[in-house]
């Protein structure tokens, strides 16, 4: 049927047959990287003038930001800078003498957040949005063959009332919006007539799979279908009887010709949607007119393809990828040409039965795909948002070495280097736009500027994004309904998500539409439940974090099944997916004992071994479940954020399972390979949690072996069935000094090892225990272990810390050694049973009173040794002169059969404990 379609070619004013040259590329694209100078500062428009002087600005290279956010320790380090306002840019670049008939265009990868242009004093123009590429027509301003002067003017201050970023997406959010040419810079001189580079930043070419036929199991056709839009000056078309010819080239990838210079069909657009030549869809009323008033013409020129025995991209089975050339002709002469990527294949995405590629029609369950990924912020330690096509590389040979097989990009447009990865590498990818937390600073709906820049930004993202195969769906927004748990008034979301998902609808029906939702349903953060988005789009998201943010955290695997099944229940033909999961992880801040200890979702410790847990609990509630389309981990990466000081960082999200600076890959990063990525491995877990504590530790590997077997020292522990990829061997004993730790499994035939060093406590020094707290600590050059062998009571934090301006009062306990009173057990009864080897003990125990109100109450705790007295009833606050004071008290103990069983109980009130500390007597 399709071989025998005949294409038509119809130039704008008459026939055209293909011309046979043999042109080079007639685009010169001029990389403007080098010789920029900059300063932070709001200096007025000046520095556009010809006349400034910048002798004293720094000089800089782009990509570039003044912002490095971020970094690792309690404190902010020094070299941050988390200034949000105006930096300004001056480049003067010698140009080189252009033909006539070619146009000069300036061309930004990105800015951050508003950027206002000039060239040789003139402005040319304003673009709001960080992450969209976008272009001028510079031909009025620009002086070929002279020295031309540039300037920028970028602006990334934070959202208030009156400044321009209050209409610009996003308006608040979980992440840091970098300022500056963070992406590159490039001067474009083209022909006046060709492909337009004036749409929305986009290639002006754009390619998509309009329809697949199948005979057997593999594609006998595709249809592909091209279009380009297209740009004219009107005094070039009048009076012509044949305009330019626009043709397609189809090659595969090793570059052998598919199709040649097919003609595409060519038309114009009605005449009153011309623009004037120096602006795109109107000038700003700063910006001054072109003097000649001069028009263009827009159109399109369109091909349908038949591509016989087509190979399909199809994931990251097989990312086969094509290249579609548009060239331009006029008179036989090529006078502009575009290149794009793209690859052939369709899929569905069933609300029961998840996710399918490339499914043969006569085939039911053909082409499913579990989807497992990752979400990613675009940034890096050191670096900021100015990521090199290395950075992006790398990121993306560790997503593939994950075993990952989708990636969400959050929560913006990501760079085009980016997404030419996730092509090559076979992801499914949602992509977005900011629309984040609320439409308003203020509550309501959102302006009608907010509105309009939220389309444009959303069209920039299609069209800038229409070509890659690994897009699938175009998400319109980001806990939008989030306000609240920002500290901000809350706003009516839905009406602009609406509309924005009928703009993604119309600007690309042949991909799905989604959103990520934050609240439905939820009764945490200061949500009250009651928000309800689903429907909006095609499919959704639930960003939700059993195990973190939730009640319960130790019922995860339970919990999670139960909120998925039930939302599934309630929207029964909608797609859903998990967008958002995960939890923090700091590498240096360790736990002996998960289960113990107070779960600080938004402060210090978060010891990466609950990382772990939480994400194995998580996905172990996910992945049987079919009907959930795709799940995202959050995040691949941590990241800038500088509403967060939690874990062992300042300025950043530690939630990611690979370090900021992409040096570390945490524990949980080998738990997640080990379930999605099929090369045989093993990983022993708190390798890192070098100097242990305890004579006894859980040893843990995570493995895709079936068994596994442990030994210490050369001693033989057993081997063990690796249950959900997770090899475990509780209560190990461990020598004094160095235990090497060995695990070994075969897979495939392949025999696994790995090891690691670990150095066991001497017992005959006792024994010292960090109450109430989820890792364990040095203090005073004592190693303190996390809160373990304890029995009833409950963990308590003496500050939460906070997120963004939500913060608790901070509070400190006078103290000797006052780290010992961040976390606490308290009850009216809990017991602990040590393991202290035998011989005669002193026992002490730190405790204050956390309460001011009963700093002199007459409340007493006791402490029973094995059943004997040790500490006869104390008022804690009178003792301790009153609340938030430390107080250290202590006993002798003689131990038989090597457990101390310490019993505290409370008399008209509770006991505390801080830290227990053991000591030879």
């Amino acid at each position: 049927m399709l071989r025998r379609l005949v294409f038509l070619t119809i130039a704008l004013f008459g026939l055209g047959a293909p011309a046979r040259a043999t042109e080079a590329g007639p685009r010169e694209v001029v990389s403007l990287s080098q010789g920029w100078r900059f300063q932070f500062g709001d200096v007025g428009d000046a520095p556009a003038q010809s006349g400034f002087d910048d002798a004293g600005w720094d000089k800089v290279s782009v990509p570039h930001t003044w912002n490095m956010v971020g970094s690792y320790g309690t404190t902010r380090d020094p070299a941050s800078d988390n200034r949000q306002g105006i930096g300004w840019y001056r480049l003067t670049y010698n140009a080189p003498p252009a033909a006539k008939g070619r146009r000069q265009y300036l061309d930004f990868a990105a800015v951050g957040k508003i950027a206002r242009v000039w060239v040789n004093g003139q402005f040319v123009g304003e673009h709001r949005g960080a992450y969209g590429r976008f272009r001028f027509d510079v031909t009025l301003q620009w002086k070929p063959g002279q020295a031309n002067l540039i300037a920028v003017r970028a602006d990334n201050s934070k959202p208030e009332s009156g400044k321009p970023t209050s209409e610009t997406i996003p308006l608040a959010g979980d992440f840091f919006v970098y300022g500056g040419l963070y992406r590159q810079v490039q001067l474009i001189t083209a022909s006046e007539t060709g492909i337009s580079l004036l749409d929305y930043g986009s290639p002006g070419v754009f390619v998509r799979t309009s329809q697949l036929f199948r005979k057997s199991g593999l594609p006998d056709e595709a249809v592909v279908h091209v279009s380009a839009r297209t740009r004219a000056p009107k005094k070039a078309l009048k009076g012509s009887r044949r305009g330019p010819l626009y043709t397609v080239t189809i090659r595969d990838a090793a570059g052998k010709l598919v199709l040649d210079r097919v003609p595409m069909l060519s038309v114009i657009n009605p005449p009153q949607v011309t623009v004037a030549s120096d602006c795109l869809h109107g000038c700003p009323a700063e910006a001054p007119k072109a003097k000649d008033a001069e028009s263009f013409v827009e159109g399109k020129a369109v091909a349908a393809l038949p591509i016989t025995n087509p190979r399909l991209w199809d994931g990251t089975r097989d990312p086969y990828l094509y290249t579609a050339t548009v060239e331009v002709r006029q008179k036989g002469k090529l006078i502009d040409s575009v290149t794009q990527t793209f690859g052939i294949r369709d899929f569905r995405i069933d609300a029961n039965e998840g996710f399918f590629l490339n499914p043969h029609p006569m085939s039911p369950g053909s082409g499913y795909v579990q989807l497992h990924g990752v979400s990613r912020h675009q940034d890096k330690l050191g670096k900021g948002a100015a990521l090199t096509p290395a950075d992006h590389a790398e990121d993306m040979a560790l997503m593939k070495e994950l075993g990952a097989n989708t990636v969400r990009h959050a929560h913006y447009q990501h760079a085009d280097e980016w997404s030419d990865e996730a092509d090559k590498a076979g992801m499914i990818v949602w992509a977005e736009i900011p629309y984040v937390t609320s439409p308003g600073l203020a509550g309501g709906q959102g302006s009608t500027e907010l509105w309009d820049n939220a389309e444009q930004q959303l069209k920039e993202l299609i069209r800038q994004n229409y070509n890659h195969p690994s897009i699938v769906m175009w998400s319109v927004g980001n806990e939008v309904d989030s306000a609240k748990g920002f500290g901000k008034v809350a706003g009516d979301p839905l009406p602009l998500l609406n509309h924005l998902a009928a703009i993604a609808k119309f600007e690309d029906p042949s991909r799905a539409t989604t959103f990520a939702d934050c609240c439905e349903g939820l009764k945490i953060l200061g949500m009250d439940g009651s928000s309800m988005l689903a429907g909006a789009a095609d499919l959704i998201g639930y960003n939700r974090y059993f195990g973190w943010y939730m009640p319960q955290h130790l019922d995860a695997r339970a919990q999670a099944g139960a909120e998925f099944d039930r939302l599934h229940a309630k929207h029964p033909n909608l797609p859903i997916s998990i967008s958002e999961w995960g939890a923090g992880g700091a590498t240096t801040q360790h736990s002996d004992d998960i289960r113990s200890g107070f779960l600080n979702f938004i402060g210090r410790p978060q010891p990466q071994e609950y990382q772990s847990y939480a994400i194995e609990q998580n996905w172990l509630a996910m992945k049987g479940r079919k009907y959930l389309f795709a799940t995202w981990l959050w995040n691949m990466f941590d990241f800038a954020s500088d509403l967060r000081g939690e874990g062992d960082a300042v300025d950043v999200n530690t939630k990611g399972v690979v370090t900021y600076d992409r040096k570390l890959r945490k524990d949980a990063f080998y738990f997640l390979k080990a379930n999605w990525n099929p090369e045989p491995m093993v990983w022993i877990t708190g390798k890192r949690h070098a100097l242990r504590p305890y004579p006894t530790a859980e040893v843990k590997a995570y493995s895709n072996a079936e068994r596994a077997s442990l030994s210490i020292n050369g001693r033989d522990l057993g081997e063990i069935a690796c249950a959900d990829r997770i090899c475990l061997w509780p209560g190990v004993a461990l020598a004094k000094g160095e235990n090497r730790v060995v695990v070994t499994a075969n897979s495939g035939g392949k025999v696994l090892r790995d090891e690691a060093v670990w150095t066991g406590p001497d017992t005959a020094r006792g024994l010292a225990l960090d109450a109430g707290d989820l890792a364990g600590q040095v203090v005073a050059g004592k190693p303190f272990g996390s809160d373990t062998f304890v029995t009833g009571g409950r963990t308590v934090p003496l500050s939460m810390g906070g997120f963004g301006s939500n913060r608790a009062p901070s509070k400190k306990v006078v103290a000797n050694r006052p780290e010992l009173y961040a976390y606490w057990r308290e009850g009216e009864a809990f017991s602990y049973a040590l393991p202290v080897a035998d011989g005669n003990w002193t026992v002490t125990v730190h405790t204050f009173q956390p309460d001011a109100a009963l700093a002199d109450s007459s409340a007493t705790m006791a402490v029973t040794a094995n059943g004997k007295p040790g500490l006869v009833p104390f008022a804690i606050g009178k003792e301790a002169g009153g609340a938030l004071k430390g107080l250290a008290r202590s006993f002798p103990v003689t131990v038989k059969g090597g457990l101390l069983k310490l019993d505290f109980s409370g008399q008209g009130g509770k006991a505390v404990v801080a830290a227990i500390e053991v000591t030879p007597r």
